[in-house]
């Protein structure tokens, strides 16, 4: 079966053109120039500038808002396990005294033992442990400010 139709074969190409170096004046060729080839985004930058935590956090963008939730629910943790101890400690000296009655009738000092624990020594524990909690939130708003004065802004 013979087909009619023109063969798909490609055609010569022509030769590319010779580029001749210009000459000089005494007809000597100079050699060809060097072209430097750069990519045009060399010289951008491809993401912006840092920004310090301390300028995230007074333009409160997201990541500042990261930071300052940080501390606050450290700080909150601190302020729930305070209470905790405390509502352990002073709920259940009155729970202990009505399960054993007999601890009632123990004196120190002509003091009976749940006034000298609930009365009198309760607000001693109670600055201690306000002092406790004071210094663990020092603690975490120091290591928060080392966090943002780690990164200064530009």
């Amino acid at each position: 079966m013979s087909d009619d139709r023109p063969s798909r074969r490609t055609r010569p190409r022509a030769p590319l053109p010779l580029v001749r170096a210009p000459l000089t004046q005494r007809g000597q060729a100079r050699p060809p120039q060097r072209v430097r080839v750069t990519n045009p985004r060399m010289g951008s930058t491809t993401r912006p500038p840092a920004r310090s935590p301390a300028r995230e956090i007074d333009e409160l963008t997201g990541l500042g808002e990261v930071y300052m939730r940080s501390l606050l629910r450290a700080q909150l943790r601190q302020a729930i396990t305070s209470l905790t101890v405390l509502v352990l400690v002073l709920g259940v000296l009155p729970l202990v005294f009505a399960w054993r009655p007999e601890l009632t009738a123990v004196s120190v000092a002509m003091i009976p033992l749940p006034w000298l624990l609930i009365g009198i020594l309760a607000y001693p524990a109670m600055v201690a442990l306000a002092l406790w909690q004071e210094r663990a939130a020092d603690r975490a708003e120091r290591q928060f400010r080392d966090i943002v004065e780690q990164n200064p802004s530009p």
